[in-house]
């Protein structure tokens, strides 16, 4: 299958909101918000259903977000993944909300350290299937290490081959923001898009930076197709005005109707 549109729902105080990645764990009056939406989670999610744009990600940033991520998830039982604050505790009530994956990330970072025993517990309890492991990162030198808590600690585990192959064994998919490049629609990180597709075994999905319709292709060529792209700010639903939601629907109708005809 080549690359996809994958939708997203990016939760803040209980908005949607697009916010620039890099500034989120910053003081209220320094975060940098690029859209706030007049329409609720369950407008969005709706949406999606509609169009049957699945594997779409629900992202709580941070507290107070629990009762709108759950009013998504029930406008689409099994349509959505829902991310933010998933640990061994919690994830079965996502599940049982609705989410069709959990995804985790920095639970499994504690004190900035990866524990592949957690990561186990998990995989263990929801099944590989239903569970995203989130390895959203940053770029140091030729390098990019996951970054926990909304992206501002940086960790020492490093995207490679032999460490997605390791994480891969646990779940069914991973999840990528490029936190450096995240709400800023300046183009993608194109090392990285061709990297996560020489070293994912399983479903992958890119974030940040996007700002074009033509960034769908650049990154099925890229990737040589094993990776999803996720279109944010730049989206008319969004505020953005470079890239309407309506093309990227039409772009997945025809990377679907050619792979089946192939």
């Amino acid at each position: 299958m080549p690359t996809l549109f994958r939708p997203c729902i990016d939760l803040h105080n209980g908005q949607v909101k697009q916010i620039v990645g890099g500034t989120l764990d910053s003081a209220e009056q320094d975060l940098k918000t690029n859209f706030v939406s007049s329409h609720g989670p369950v407008y969005f999610a709706e949406l999606y259903r509609k169009d049957q744009l699945v594997g779409g990600h629900v992202i709580k940033l941070g507290g107070g977000n629990d009762e709108a991520a759950r009013s998504a998830l029930a406008a689409w039982p099994n349509g959505l993944q829902v991310g933010g604050g998933i640990n061994a505790d919690n994830a079965m009530h996502w599940l049982e909300a609705g989410a069709s994956k959990v995804i985790v990330t920095s639970w499994l970072f504690p004190d900035a350290s990866f524990s592949e025993e957690r990561l186990k517990q998990l995989s263990q309890l929801v099944t590989p299937q239903r569970l995203v492991v989130d390895i959203s990162c940053r770029r140091r030198g030729d390098s990019w290490l996951v970054a926990t808590n909304k992206w501002q600690t940086v960790t020492q585990f490093e995207l490679s081959k032999d460490s997605m192959s390791l994480l891969a064994s646990y779940c069914s998919e991973f999840l990528v923001h490029a936190a450096d490049v995240e709400g800023l629609c300046s183009g993608i990180d194109e090392q990285l898009v061709k990297a996560l597709g020489e070293w994912s075994s399983i479903p992958c999905t890119y974030a940040g930076g996007a700002k074009a319709l033509s960034d769908l292709d650049l990154v099925n060529r890229l990737s040589e197709g094993k990776v999803d792209l996720t279109i944010g700010s730049a989206l008319d639903i969004f505020g953005g005005d470079k890239v309407k939601f309506e093309d990227c629907v039409q772009w997945n109708i025809q990377q679907q109707t050619s792979s089946c005809s192939s």
